[in-house]
């Protein structure tokens, strides 16, 4: 039989002896979790102020229902109150549908300018990155070679 090799000795010292700064990494993973936070506290406070809007209109709605169940002396009537709770239950409805749209642009507005932030303000980590890793592994000869070739 052959005994399985066990690699995890090597690949350890693999990424020992390769000099890397993972400090970038733990920058963006932080990074990361700030957007997603800040992305999380958009989205709830959407989602309440939608909630609130639903809320007021169901409690609209079932007021207007009670006073359209109630008896009517004549049956003349009874198509005044329907015709009466359907005008306003359309009025009602578009005016909370306005409100639902209102809310979600402001969501989407907020989200546009977070993500466009976060963009920026990656390239310019990354930017600053790669300054770093250039000027950390350049030869020490390597920039004067380029100054007497520009020359």
């Amino acid at each position: 039989m052959t005994k399985a090799q066990d690699y995890t000795k090597a690949f350890t010292d693999m990424m020992e002896a390769i000099p890397m700064d993972f400090s970038a990494v733990e920058s963006a993973m932080k990074s990361s979790a700030v957007l997603g936070e800040k992305l999380s506290k958009v989205a709830l406070i959407a989602a309440e102020q939608s909630l609130d809007i639903q809320t007021a209109w169901t409690k609209d709605t079932l007021g207007k229902l009670s006073t359209a169940t109630k008896a009517q002396k004549e049956p003349a009537d009874y198509t005044k109150v329907a015709s009466d709770f359907v005008q306003s239950s359309s009025e009602a409805a578009a005016e909370q549908l306005a409100a639902f749209a209102e809310v979600a642009k402001k969501a989407q507005m907020e989200t546009v300018e977070l993500l466009l932030a976060s963009g920026k303000e990656a390239t310019e980590e990354a930017t600053a990155a790669v300054k770093k890793a250039t000027a950390e592994f350049a030869p020490a000869g390597g920039a004067k070679k380029t100054a007497k070739t520009a020359a």
